[in-house]
């Protein structure tokens, strides 16, 4: 949503004015845009505990090995990507597209977790190949970090030459689980990382917070702050930290405001967020919210009293969240992968940062890739980007023979 002229937070003047105009119709429109601008706001802040199976499936082939789904930008894509069905109870790996049509695609399919897909009618195309590291072939414990909140669960993958040394934390975007964050491990692992990959509040695996809504990362970077807190007490000398959309916008946030930001060395953000204001500015324009509108949501979010109608018992720092504005702050390496045609998440604000600090910011831009797929269409360019990245900034460890991953 684009940027309103003012943050004040004493209220939403534009909407109290409309309200307090007298006439019917024009009180019945205020009351209309009053109940829209909470329900818009509602949307932002409130995790979704279920996801839309928004694929249709035309055929599946077991003999052949082949699946053929509706043609929508995601299943159209080439790489290889999840495929989850039954409202995500069962899973399966799909590869190379056999078949374009225009109206169906098929693809191979290369593994089936869980009975059923004979019987699928509906599925989602996701990014995160593996349920858990040890389907990428990585050895991994469960481990649970102590965070204001309760005890978040998260896999702790050791490095080959164990756990003192550099550690990776890496950390999920929204609507989704730390499962997001194991394809990057691999790459760390033979850099010589341990790799912590966490979870946080409200994301359906740590507890919820109080008001159970989303902050944006103006709270959760404290759960992120944790994970640094916990990689201390078990060997890591120093930590890079790695986000995937929200999760970028996590990120940031520990980096500059936590009391460990100290051992942090280095950031990857991966389809990131940047900029609230700048994705959901974009997000606005495809639903045609209008422009007065986006900006009396954030308004409503940024108050202190107002934001109570969203649920949230806390406003929401914009200004904070916008790591443009604020990119003198960072003093550490930083490596962007973006996509330009995200579909989600739009690239605008990484090349802004990029921009303001070219002496800190590796900006790896990819193409074709939507949000947070960028390993999926091409993983050599994405580990590659990576390994040169923490070769160049001496961040690795003691490499591993391991390349099992």
């Amino acid at each position: 949503m684009n940027r309103p002229a003012s943050t004040d937070r004493r209220g939403i003047g534009p909407l109290a004015v409309v309200s307090i105009t007298v006439g019917g119709t024009v009180l019945a429109s205020s009351a209309a845009l009053a109940s829209g601008i909470v329900a818009i706001a509602r949307k932002i802040v409130t995790p979704a505990r279920r996801r839309r199976d928004d694929v249709r499936v035309d055929a599946y082939d077991p003999v052949a090995g082949t699946i053929t789904l509706r043609s929508t930008p995601d299943t159209r894509l080439p790489g290889r990507y999840s495929f989850w069905y039954a409202r995500g109870r069962g899973h399966a790996r799909v590869g190379d597209v056999v078949r374009d049509d225009g109206r169906s695609v098929e693809r191979r399919v290369e593994g089936v977790d869980g009975p059923g897909l004979d019987r699928a009618h509906r599925g989602r195309i996701g990014g995160w190949l593996f349920p858990t590291p040890r389907d990428a072939g990585l050895p991994a414990e469960e481990v649970a970090i102590a965070t204001e909140v309760g005890q978040a669960p998260a896999w702790l993958v050791p490095a080959a030459g164990g756990l003192e040394g550099p550690w990776m934390i890496g950390v999920h975007g929204r609507g989704v689980t730390r499962a997001e964050t194991i394809r990057a491990a691999p790459v760390f692992h033979r850099e010589g990382l341990t790799s912590l990959l966490v979870s946080y509040r409200n994301d359906g695996e740590a507890p919820r917070s109080p008001d159970g809504r989303y902050a944006l990362g103006d709270s959760e970077w404290r759960d992120v702050e944790a994970a640094i807190r916990f990689a201390l007490d078990h060997g890591a000398t120093s930590v890079v930290l790695m986000g995937w959309s929200m999760g970028g916008a996590l990120v940031l946030q520990a980096a500059t405001r936590s009391s460990l930001r100290g051992v942090v060395s280095g950031l990857v953000l991966e389809s990131p967020v940047v900029d609230w204001r700048t994705t959901l500015a974009d997000q606005g324009a495809a639903m045609r919210v209008p422009q007065v509108v986006q900006g009396l949501v954030l308004r409503l979010l940024g108050s202190p009293l107002l934001c109570r109608l969203a649920g949230s018992a806390e406003p929401i720092d914009f200004d904070r969240l916008d790591l443009v504005s604020r990119a003198g702050e960072l003093d550490l390496p930083v490596l962007l992968l973006h996509s330009d045609d995200d579909g989600f998440v739009p690239s605008t604000a990484s090349h802004a940062l990029a921009e303001a600090r070219p002496d800190l910011v590796t900006f790896e831009v990819f193409e074709v890739a939507r949000h947070t797929k960028l390993w999926n269409l091409d993983p050599e360019r994405f580990e590659g980007a990576i390994t040169g990245w923490v070769g160049r900034h001496r961040l690795a460890g003691p490499p591993s023979t391991d390349h099992r991953a």
